[in-house]
């Protein structure tokens, strides 16, 4: 039955009667053909899904702009380019200025930058070393570096340099400066580190408010530095781009115009740069609860990855743009290329075209903006400040596409709580790690005039010599994406060469001459006359201690050589010359000389062996915040300031047992005379005398003296609503004065201001006034006399900052007013420290030489807290720049007796206290081995 069905077909008549057997197979073709069509149209369609935006209709091509949209074709091309580091031979360096002329360097001990050929084991420095050679300079390139090159093949016209065996180094690199953009001395019309209009602003360039006529530059210059990469500041956690400069001004730098354009150092502009930056500041500038943010580190990571976001959207529909129009022609597309100025910069980034610098301190900062690198595929060059990157260089490792280098500070710390976890080893254990670490000067936060000083002592702090040179050198050019054009001294590379009047990583290591693009910088240059000395061997590392340290209360020393405590020598009839041997028991020295009787009696462990031992003063600090302050940024940690008509006494608010003062014991610095913090910068009430080292004030010798001088103000930071003038401010201090001449106190009014005032005009008590204004140095000195004539007594008085004391030398010396360089060498931050001398080769020496020259007594003081670990340094440059000024013992005094002496007091550390090191305390290669204080025992480093 079904079978017969099957064998049958239906037949169905049509409107016409007509029968039509085909009819059915004819609709099943048309069924078929719908259905193909529709398949080529979802295929087509899918094509052009696949292939970028579908055509543009015959409207909008007559809307749109056939020129503009050729024109936005050709900028996918530059969307698509990814910049190379600029290389390969050159005949002119492009920044060359025609009718400079060649310069030959003649008998030059040349540091290249780069392992010399034939050396072995280049991985542990081996392989550096100085090499005696000629620098030819022509083109704004090094042409040639060999021995002897014969004048006979010179160029015409070529200036011949007499280097006369002096060290020759590449010009100093500083990638991490804010020169130009905020300008010293610091002033508000001038400033334009950030814009702070919002926190995210890639949009902003730091090019754009750079000022070529910042002296700034200069002064930066005459420390050997050439190339600075001048950042927005870190204000916002994205700040703007940031430019590399060359630091050459104008026709009398060899240059044609004043122009920050002109000072670029790639005037193709092969990389471009961006400021991010973690953490605090940004939370602290804008973070309002409710209001704004970011508010935390977790707003802060929201804020860049939602930039980040803006920014990859920008990216991915430029990319379909540029995908169609290479596919279609630019006239078929019926859009104009997608772009927003206000992420062309970030998009830049995640595109590969932005070398990005990131201030990141702190672990959770480090490990954030890493994970964001990986998030986003982008690459970052270096984290910057990076306190906490020896803790963590694993971290730095995962970042995407490459490691971060660590730009840092040798040891500028604790000035935050950021800064709290830093240390000094920092630079060897990230070197050890395989982290490249390289030296800032994040100017004017330091002066850059002196970036190579971060470079020394962290050669100090154990990073071998050839990193710590290279880490201001060929490091930072690597970083920056002109590692074949700056940074080493080889031909081919720009010629940005520095003649250095000693080894450029011992202290007080001055330019002779610069070049920048083949000129020299200075006409008449100052040169210190100094002892000739050849470079150190980069091959033998600084002396450093393998972290042990113990407390003891008898140890020996020998292999002493030499005894720099007045009066000891003759004391223990030391025969000069001859190495000695020390004995100390109980804290105190009892033995200097031969010693034989009382070693012989000694445990192994309990003689100390040194090469070269040095038996120093310890050192005492006066005017800074030391025990009163641990971490300048965080009011809970110090003791808090004074304000005007808040008198009050330090010894009340002594806080022992943190790491400014560990610190500062540990380099030596024993003692510390301390007033308290004044609002307005400086000091304001009765000083303390005391110890570093000491556990509380109740033990016994921490405080040596409750009460050792009244401390003033009369800085800039003493105008307020009370002395609305510096004019007021030094007039209410002479009214104060003189109305206290004749107070007579009562128990009530024993610790007022007035009874201390009146012990000033008495001669009992000395006054030290924070002060950096020749200006009003010279009131100060007028103020005196006035007084000393109405109490018919001589008034003692010191001053703690000095910038401009240099210019009433005399008249400080007639008045015998003593000076505390706080710091030594300055360089004009605030408008009264502007006519200061930044030393050779822009002037002939420094405050300290005139000071002495004139005879004043004189100390060295610090800025701030963290510099005193350097204390021993700075007066090793006093004793390195000094031209013969002084000997090792007089150097050591400006941090030592002559503290006491500007003061009228005895001084307790005279015997008591004491430094061995390792090597000069003067010098670089040094270490402090054991301290004393006369107070029971020794502290010993290993």
């Amino acid at each position: 039955m079904n079978e017969s069905k099957q064998s049958y077909r239906l037949i169905y008549p049509d409107s016409r009667g007509k029968r039509q057997p085909r009819a059915l197979l004819r609709r099943s073709r048309g069924i078929k053909l719908v259905a193909l069509a529709c398949l080529v149209f979802l295929a087509y369609a899918q094509w052009r899904q696949l292939n970028g935006t579908r055509p543009a209709n015959q409207a909008n091509r007559v809307a749109l702009s056939a020129s503009r949209l050729r024109d936005d074709f050709a900028k996918c091309h530059t969307l698509r380019q990814k910049p190379r580091d600029p290389s390969g031979p050159r005949n002119r360096n492009a920044r060359a200025v025609p009718g400079n002329k060649p310069t030959l360097i003649k008998n030059a001990t040349v540091w290249t930058g780069e392992p010399v050929p034939g050396m072995s084991d280049a991985n542990e420095g081996l392989s550096y070393a100085w090499v005696e050679a000629d620098v030819l300079l022509e083109d704004g390139l090094i042409k040639e570096v060999g021995a002897d090159i014969p004048e006979s093949d010179l160029p015409s016209g070529c200036l011949v340099f007499n280097a006369n065996g002096r060290q020759l180094t590449s010009g100093i690199v500083d990638m991490h400066s804010h020169a130009g953009v905020d300008p010293l001395p610091e002033l508000v019309g001038g400033e334009d580190t950030n814009e702070l209009s919002s926190d995210i602003t890639p949009f902003v360039r730091s090019i754009d408010g750079l000022d070529p006529l910042d002296h700034q530059i200069q002064v930066i210059k005459s420390g050997g530095v050439t190339t600075s990469l001048v950042l927005p500041g870190s204000g916002n956690n994205i700040g703007g781009e940031a430019y590399v400069i060359k630091l050459a001004v104008g026709k009398p730098d060899g240059r044609p115009e004043i122009s920050a354009t002109d000072m670029l150092a790639d005037p193709g502009r092969t990389w471009r740069y961006m400021k991010m930056a973690c953490g605090e500041n940004a939370k602290r500038v804008y973070g309002k609860a409710g209001e704004r943010g970011p508010y935390s580190r977790l707003g802060e990571s929201w804020e860049f990855r939602h930039a980040f976001e803006q920014a990859s959207a920008l990216v991915k529909a430029q990319d379909d743009w540029c995908n169609s129009a290479s596919v279609h022609g630019p006239e078929t597309m019926d859009t104009y290329l997608p772009q927003e100025l206000r992420w062309e910069a970030l998009t830049a980034v995640l595109r590969g075209q932005v070398l990005v610098n990131t201030h990141c301190y702190t672990v959770p900062d480090l490990e954030a903006f890493v994970d964001h690198t990986n998030e986003f595929k982008f690459s970052l060059r270096a984290f910057h400040h990076a306190h906490e990157t020896y803790l963590v260089p694993e971290i730095l490792k995962r970042a995407w596409g490459r490691t971060p280098a660590a730009a840092l500070f040798a040891d500028n710390m604790l000035y935050k709580t950021e800064a709290y976890r830093g240390s000094e080893q920092a630079g060897k254990i990230l070197y050890e790690n395989g982290i490249t670490p390289v030296y800032v000067s994040d100017n004017p936060v330091l002066n850059s005039q002196h970036l190579l000083f971060e470079a020394a002592k962290a050669y100090r702090y154990g990073l071998p010599y050839h990193a710590a040179l290279a880490g201001v050198t060929s490091a930072p050019a690597e970083l920056l994406g002109l590692g074949e054009r700056i940074g080493k001294i080889k031909p081919g590379f720009d010629a940005d060469v520095v003649v250095w009047d000693n080894d450029p990583l011992s202290v007080g290591a001055t330019p002779v001459q610069v070049w920048i693009d083949g000129v020299a910088q200075y006409e008449d240059p100052y040169i210190l006359q100094k002892p000739k000395s050849g470079p150190m061997d980069p091959k033998t590392e600084s002396p450093k201690a393998n972290g042990q340290s113990f407390e003891t209360g008898l140890v020996a020393f020998t292999g002493i050589t030499k005894i720099l405590i007045p009066g000891l020598e003759d004391a223990f009839e030391v025969t000069e010359g001859t190495p000695q041997s020390l004995v100390v028991v109980n804290g105190t020295i009892t033995c200097i000389g031969e010693c034989h009787s009382e070693i012989s009696t000694m445990k192994t462990e309990e003689v100390i062996n040194l090469e070269n031992g040095y038996l120093s003063p310890s050192f005492t600090l006066l005017g800074s915040s030391l025990g009163l302050n641990e971490i300048d940024a965080e009011d809970d940690t110090q003791d808090g300031r004074n304000g005007k008509g808040v008198f009050s006494r330090a010894v009340d608010g002594l806080l022992f047992q943190n790491k400014q003062l560990e610190a500062a014991y540990r380099h030596g610095v024993t003692r510390a005379i301390t007033g308290p913090m004044f609002s307005g910068g400086g000091s304001y009430g009765v000083s303390a005398g005391f110890l570093t080292h000491a556990s509380n004030s109740l033990e016994d010798g921490a405080v040596w003296a409750d009460e050792v001088a009244v401390h003033w103000t009369l800085g800039l930071g003493a105008k307020d609503d009370a002395t609305p003038s510096i004019s007021s401010a030094v007039g209410a201090l002479r009214d104060s004065l003189l109305g206290a001449i004749d107070f007579n106190d009562t128990i009530s009014t024993k610790f007022s201001a007035t009874s201390y005032l009146h012990r000033v005009v008495a001669a009992e008590m000395p006054l030290v006034i924070a002060v950096d204004s020749a200006d009003t140095i010279a009131s100060i000195l007028r103020m005196k006399a006035t007084v000393e004539k109405a109490a018919n007594s001589k008034i003692r008085i010191a001053l703690v900052g000095g910038a401009e004391s240099h210019l009433v030398a005399n008249e400080l010396a007639e008045a015998d007013v003593g000076v505390v360089l706080a710091p030594l060498l300055q360089y004009s931050q605030s408008w009264d420290q502007r006519r200061s001398l930044t030393g050779a080769p822009l002037t002939n020496g420094t405050a300290v030489n005139v000071l002495l020259d004139a005879g004043v007594t004189t100390a060295i003081g610090t800025a701030e807290d963290w510099e005193a670990r350097d204390l021993g340094l700075m007066a090793g440059i006093a004793f390195a720049n000094g031209e013969g000024r002084l000997s090792e013992k007089d150097a050591l005094a400006l941090v030592s007796t002559n503290v006491y002496k500007m003061l009228g007091l005895s001084n307790p550390a005279m015997r008591s206290d004491f430094v061995v090191y390792e090597g000069s305390p003067l010098e670089i290669r040094s270490r402090e081995v054991a301290i004393g204080t006369g107070q029971g025992g020794v502290s010993v480093f290993l």
